[in-house]
């Protein structure tokens, strides 16, 4: 998760939202991504979209088959279809977004992906609190 957070800084550098994810396989990055929704002028383009692409793209084929995806913030519902067909074996979120999150309307992913929250997730949310605080001032 602190590569994720990482991950997460360089969106708040670039005014984006801070949201980060890398993918591991076999203990080792395979991909990492942050938003790019403004830089790229794209609603879709989420860190989880970005990592899910270099994800895939790096082993060579659509499924994340012995894959964790890290995220720092839980993913919406767009994310979650996503992460759905991509199979992965695992996610781990950092804090929760009770207003956009997927489990708002129940588990999206794929029967067979774990799921664990809360692993930094004060971390994870005081940057995303800074980064609003930062927006409405």
């Amino acid at each position: 998760m602190k590569e994720a957070l990482k991950e997460a800084h360089k969106a708040f550098d670039k005014d984006e939202v801070p949201v980060g994810v890398v993918v591991v396989a076999s203990k080792r990055v395979i991909a990492r991504a942050h938003n790019l929704t403004e830089v790229l002028n794209d609603v879709t383009a989420h860190a989880e979209m970005q990592a899910i692409t270099s994800a895939a793209d790096f082993i060579g084929g659509k499924y994340l088959k012995g894959c964790t995806v890290y995220v720092t913030l839980e993913p919406c519902v767009m994310c979650a279809g996503a992460l759905f067909w991509s199979q992965a074996d695992a996610v781990v979120f950092g804090a929760s977004d009770e207003k956009r999150g997927f489990s708002t309307v129940g588990n999206l992913l794929h029967p067979k992906t774990k799921v664990k929250n809360g692993v930094m997730a004060d971390d994870c949310a005081d940057l995303l609190k800074l980064f609003f605080q930062k927006k409405r001032k």
